[in-house]
This record gives C-alpha cells, sequence and structure tokens, in this order.
C-alpha cells in the first residue's frame, strides 16, 4: 500500500543518507518504512526514527539480520535513537497503522 504524497519523512537529508547506508549494508533485500511521530509530524529534533522491516516475498517471514542492523544503528554517530521493527513480528492491527502513515525509506528493486 503506497503512502499518501503529502506524508513526508522529517529528518535532515544528512542523517537519511547514513539511514540508507546502513540499509543498503545490512537489509539490502529488506523494504524499509518510517513511521510515528517524524512522518505524522507531531516528532521534535530529538524524536526518535521509527523503522519497519518488510520482507516483500513474504510478509510473515522474519528478517535474520535485524540484530546487526539494530548493532549498526547503535554504534553509528547518528545524533537519534532508531527502533527498528520487523513487520512480521508486530500485530495486524499495529500494519494498520503503520499503512495508513508512512514513508518509504528503502524500496526493493523487482
Amino acid at each position: 500500500m503506497p503512502a499518501s504524497p503529502t506524508i513526508s519523512l522529517d529528518l535532515p537529508q544528512k542523517y537519511l543518507e547514513q539511514v540508507k547506508a546502513l540499509l543498503r549494508t545490512h537489509v539490502p533485500l529488506t523494504e524499509v518504512w518510517a513511521y510515528g511521530s517524524r512522518v505524522t509530524g507531531s516528532g521534535h529534533e530529538a524524536s526518535d526514527l521509527d523503522l519497519v522491516l518488510r520482507n516483500p516475498q513474504n510478509l510473515q517471514e522474519e528478517s535474520s539480520a535485524l540484530y546487526d542492523l539494530k548493532e549498526a544503528f547503535t554504534e553509528s554517530n547518528l545524533p537519534i535513537r532508531v527502533d527498528i521493527m520487523d513487520w512480521a513480528r508486530i500485530p495486524a492491527s499495529f500494519h494498520r497503522e503503520i499503512e495508513r502513515a508512512h514513508v518509504v525509506v528503502q524500496e526493493v528493486k523487482k
């Protein structure tokens, strides 16, 4: 489900590039969506960045690289906390909430 074209990610470009580089390194075949306060406009400068990993081949399959990716963000020099969840591990009710307001941070080329 595509996000609304009026929704954007409230994150400085230099930080977004760092996030994308870490995603390309650790989960290159995984779709990644941002959601939460940095997408809905209710965040502030110190708000965390909420990301969800989605396996485009099977939305029920968990990402095996989740732990390594979390560790990479912890060790990075990003000045914000990044919370990462796996689509396959969150309830369907939360899926619907994220689908309503998200920004695709990384797409998987088909």
